[in-house]
């Protein structure tokens, strides 16, 4: 079970049923997931922590995907809802249209999670917990750091381009973010949160960047003020590669032309 709110008893709180408004909605963006979505275990938490609901998102994949989705959505239709996209459009325009479905359901929190599950959907919680601990915080990203006494296993050629391109994101942004690309995020359901995802991403996968220089377009002249107070990134304890990734080196690069455009889309930090 998700942590109590803070100041009030677990029976004040929504429960999940047919009609009552779930706590958290998480989006799951899909394309060719069939080998290796793991359906046992989304069912398995679904049964046994009541106020998360998915949004499993179809992103045109041309292998069994969809059918694996809809036999998650055959297990508890109450919980799980499938979007299907028609074409593939990349995971930025899958997980946007998620979310503007997850809005629907008036959760309190609506975040996105990868499907493969690299990060345990049992860490959702934490997240949960330090939104109803810092009314100031809007949003909290998962961060892959590498401390003793967590279980992070990455392969070392994607940790350290993955160190290059966060310490890039980073410069481009003018914030001190570690990691932007961990694909477990979760947010407050607030008009703002909304407004960020209402149009269409410039990029197919930084859109997490994206993200960020939208919120710090949105605050104007303290837009990087308010933005480096809304986001937490919180250390995960547990995250591991599963399987084939579906990012390689080249990716790396078209990552960097991609930075370009969001900064001079959005605004260049201040000096």
């Amino acid at each position: 079970m998700l942590a109590e709110r803070a100041g009030g008893p677990a029976a004040a709180e929504p429960v999940d049923s047919a009609g009552c408004m779930p706590r958290a909605v998480l989006v799951v963006p899909c394309f060719n997931e069939a080998d290796r979505l793991p359906i046992g275990r989304f069912a398995a938490f679904a049964e046994a922590s009541r106020e998360v609901d998915f949004v499993l998102v179809d992103d045109g994949s041309t292998d069994a995907t969809r059918e694996r989705l809809r036999d998650l959505e055959r297990i508890d239709p109450d919980r799980f809802a499938v979007v299907e996209c028609g074409r593939n459009r990349g995971k930025a325009e899958a997980v946007r249209a998620g979310v503007l479905r997850a809005f629907e359901r008036s959760p309190a929190y609506v975040g996105y999670w990868d499907a493969d599950l690299a990060t345990p959907l049992d860490e959702s919680s934490r997240f949960v917990r330090v939104l109803e601990s810092s009314p100031g915080c809007e949003v909290v990203f998962g961060a892959r750091v590498q401390l003793l006494g967590r279980s992070i296993h990455r392969r070392p050629l994607r940790h350290y381009l993955g160190r290059v391109f966060a310490t890039l994101a980073s410069q481009s942004l003018g914030l001190p973010i570690y990691d932007t690309q961990c694909g477990a995020k979760l947010f407050r359901a607030t008009p703002a949160t909304r407004a960020l995802f209402s149009e269409e991403f410039l990029t197919r996968w930084l859109f997490d960047v994206e993200l960020v220089a939208r919120m710090i377009a949105a605050g104007g002249e303290d837009g990087r003020t308010r933005a480096h107070s809304a986001i937490y990134e919180l250390p995960l304890e547990t995250w591991h590669d599963v399987g084939a990734s579906k990012v390689h080196a080249f990716d790396f690069a078209r990552a960097a032309v991609d930075l370009v455009r969001i900064r001079w889309h959005y605004g260049r930090p201040a000096r």
